[in-house]
């Protein structure tokens, strides 16, 4: 799905993707748990990075059996994403921290002139799920761990 280089791209995208993860049975707190990862990954990518060509971002998720695959591309950055030790007054600093804390892994690929940042999420089915759930999304392929 591509969106907008813009703000109101995190509060679509969050609401969209818990939605999903719903209705194909993951349980609330790992969709919240994945919500909260996808707008962290946005929301660096709109603050530290250059949109796509198009002028967008590109935001990917699916679910397969259990493993939750999360995935934002940009046009890259003068800096590597990376984990930030923010001090207890910092303003900011603290989004990919919260990344690792949240998802089983994530990382970054660099490919064709622009940055992908992605991260997986546990997810054991609760008893309305048949374990398939939806990939609506297309996740790099090049994306694993």
């Amino acid at each position: 799905m591509f969106l907008p280089h813009a703000s109101s791209s995190v509060s679509v995208v969050r609401r969209r993707l818990a939605a999903e993860l719903l209705e194909s049975g993951v349980y609330e707190d790992i969709a919240d748990d994945a919500a909260v990862i996808l707008s962290e990954l946005i929301s660096n990518a709109l603050r530290h990075a250059r949109p796509l060509p198009s002028g967008d971002i590109r935001v990917a998720w699916s679910r397969q059996g259990d493993l939750i695959q999360l995935a934002v591309s940009d046009g890259g950055a003068m800096t590597e994403p990376r984990r930030a030790r923010a001090t207890l007054s910092s303003l900011g600093g603290r989004g990919l921290g919260i990344v690792e804390t949240l998802a089983d892994g994530w990382g970054v690929l660099h490919e064709d002139g622009g940055t992908t940042v992605w991260a997986t999420l546990h997810s054991p089915h609760s008893a309305k799920s048949n374990g398939s759930g939806p990939a609506p999304y297309e996740v790099p392929r090049s994306m694993s761990r």
